[in-house]
């Protein structure tokens, strides 16, 4: 159930033996290693050194652990930076070589590092393919991360014209598709393409877009690479990556997951906050400051357990104050053990902590782990040891394959198009999907993800925070779910090489919706406008849409100036603004109302979600929480009243 990411390269080897015992005493099963160990696996070209390496394996084997190996393709060693400098990427943004000197130096269109990771990686899964203790992989690291995804290079101008040439055919059809005979872009040849970086000002929406599925596409077919090899030489063994949120890697991340066995997520709650939260008000933000805001990191555990299998590990856990946000704060107590178990409820099959022991040097070591660099226990070795004994007696079945009855359907173009095409500084399309995620989770609704090309059926409602640039078989299949869909204004907006579609927006969702989108007005996030839904107003704010019914529907909402802001087809929702939680909230109760799914407010900070024939309650409020359990609820651990920062789990007999 639980594991722990360690690192024997960095420590005494005489150390190597108590540490796999004091593992194993604790109660940890798994063991994440060798990720950025590459220097010492070749510490010269040509020459591998695994001594240490097998040494390691075999100590932590002999303990009764369960490793997990990892490819090391994260930190390329400087003998190879300086030996295929073409290796490094350009910063798209400044134009300069990014340099040796942290991680993740590493261009994916570079061929010679596609060529040197296949051959570190056929090195170490032939020589462990099979040994007795590995039980899985992990490629690489936290792919993308440090917005690594996108490249300047020579070598990416390069592959994007090859890209360029097979998805367009001619120069001609390409020069259509954009629009460059605007501000006279038109390209003679393929050859003439250039990365869409570093111009005076903006340049085309559609060769951004362009190089974006280009980036997207090559971050999958380096990462592929890594899969084939590991298949080939370690039968047996699950393959998995640690994923950052999509909105840092930038690419999509369904395609890369493919040919996993499972994803895994890096959840460092406290982090994720104070970057998510960086804007918000100190009023807002201080409640969640040690604690981690209740919704955002569900969101990325749903997220993540939609992205291969319906399964999903956390890979890296904060155990205490971590070294990289804007500021570190301690976890309150008891939220390592919460966050622990909140993990599981969402489908974890296992919670890896970050790290062993607190390392003393280098980059991370103001990052805390379950030891701090003497070796003493820090404060969360007795929170993993309260969660390990709950864990024991929760007895969690393995993961239901059962859907829950609400799905969000994520679009990575939606993410791309806000970027590529702003229209307005405020637009922010992951916190577009983050606000009807948590209107979602303040009904106590579990919620599933889908990708645009997933299968709806089955569900009773989805939302759609945004659909981008849809064609018509998913308009069509998105349809024939039968599921109530409720789509977000821009959803449709573009055809597929962001241009207007023919006959306005939203182009192909008319197949469900007869309106066209004739103007959109954006405004200041503190200039919102009234929207008036079944006799009560709300606010709305930034992107404001001129609906035009071109068929019959029916008009449920509207602006102050008596415009629509929510039209009706059938099964089909359309919104022409974006409205405050609260609207969400209050029309998706009534849809599930509509479709029998039962809800229940929530106060404020407390979420519910259920695994099997347990139902979690997680209070991050100060103070004590009711749960909503039936009065013949049985509970497993706490009881009805929650205590702050603290939790509850109860079944309910048939």
């Amino acid at each position: 159930m639980l594991g722990v990411c360690y690192y024997p390269e960095h420590w005494p080897e005489e150390w190597w033996a108590d540490d796999a015992r004091r593992m194993k005493d604790l109660g940890l099963t798994y063991v994440r290693v060798g990720e950025f160990a590459w220097s010492r696996y070749e510490p010269e070209p040509g020459r591998y050194d695994f001594g240490w390496y097998d040494r390691a394996l075999d100590t932590l084997g002999a303990a009764g652990l369960k490793i997990v190996a990892c490819t090391p393709t994260a930190t390329p060693p400087k003998w190879l930076i300086d030996r295929y400098p073409d290796i490094l990427p350009v910063d798209p943004i400044t134009g300069q070589v990014r340099g040796f000197g942290s991680r993740r130096h590493y261009d994916f269109s570079s061929e010679t590092y596609l060529r040197e990771s296949i051959r570190i990686t056929t090195a170490l899964a032939e020589r462990y393919g099979k040994h007795d203790a590995i039980v899985g992989w992990q490629t690489d690291n936290e792919i993308a991360c440090h917005d690594t995804a996108l490249s300047a290079s020579p070598n990416a101008r390069r592959a994007f014209q090859d890209w360029c040439r097979d998805k367009y055919g001619n120069i001609a059809a390409l020069n259509k598709a954009w629009g460059n005979i605007f501000w006279s872009m038109e390209y003679r040849s393929f050859e003439e393409i250039e990365v869409p970086f570093l111009a005076v000002t903006e340049t085309s929406p559609a060769h951004r877009m362009a190089f974006r599925r280009f980036t997207s596409d090559r971050v999958a077919l380096y990462h592929k690479a890594q899969v084939d090899i590991l298949r080939a030489h370690s039968p047996g063994r699950f393959i998995t990556h640690n994923f950052i949120p999509p909105t840092d890697t930038g690419i999509d991340n369904y395609t890369m997951c493919r040919d996993l066995d499972f994803a895994s997520f890096d959840n460092y709650p406290l982090g994720r906050t104070d970057v998510w939260m960086a804007k918000r008000p100190a009023s807002e933000f201080r409640p969640y400051m040690r604690t981690g805001h209740p919704d955002y990191c569900t969101f990325l555990f749903d997220q993540t357990r939609s992205l291969a299998g319906g399964k999903f590990w956390i890979m890296e856990q904060q155990p205490g104050p971590v070294n990289w946000a804007g500021h570190n704060p301690r976890p309150l107590p008891g939220m390592v053990r919460l966050w622990t178990l909140e993990a599981f409820a969402h489908g974890a099959e296992v919670v890896s902590y970050f790290r062993w022991r607190q390392a003393p040097f280098a980059q991370e070591q103001m990052h805390a782990g379950l030891l701090r660099p003497d070796r003493t226990p820090s404060e969360a070795w007795p929170e993993v040891e309260q969660a390990l004994r709950e864990l024991k007696l929760l007895d969690l079945a393995p993961v239901p394959g059962a859907r829950a009855r609400v799905a969000i359907l994520y679009d990575h173009e939606a993410q791309w198009l806000g970027e590529t095409e702003r229209q307005a500084d405020s637009y922010s399309h992951p916190d577009i999907m983050v606000d009807w995620y948590m209107a979602a989770r303040r009904l106590g609704l579990d919620v599933d993800f889908i990708p645009a090309d997933g299968d709806a059926a089955g569900y009773d409602i989805v939302l759609v925070p945004g659909l981008a640039m849809p064609d018509a078989a998913t308009v069509k299949r998105l349809g024939d779910s039968g599921a109530l869909l409720l789509f977000a204004a821009r959803s449709g907006a573009k055809a597929k090489d962001v241009n207007l579609p023919e006959g306005l927006p939203p182009g192909e969702l008319r197949q469900l919706l007869p309106i066209r989108v004739t103007s959109v007005g954006t405004a200041r996030p503190d200039c919102p406008e009234d929207l008036v839904w079944r006799n009560h107003t709300y606010q709305a704010f930034t992107w404001f849409e001129a609906l035009e019914l071109v068929g019959e529907a029916e008009v449920q909402a509207t602006l102050a100036d008596g415009s629509p802001a929510l039209v009706r087809k059938d099964n089909a929702l359309y919104m022409a603004t974006l409205p405050e939680q609260d609207f969400i909230a209050d029309l998706l109760e009534t849809l599930c109302a509509e479709r029998g799914v039962p809800t229940v407010r929530l106060p404020d900070d407390l979420r519910i979600r259920r695994r099997g024939d347990l139902v979690f309650a997680f209070n991050y409020a100060a103070v004590p929480r009711e749960a909503p359990a039936p009065d013949h609820a049985q509970f497993v651990l706490g009881s009805r009243s929650v205590a702050p920062r603290d939790l509850a789990v109860w079944r309910v007999p048939s």
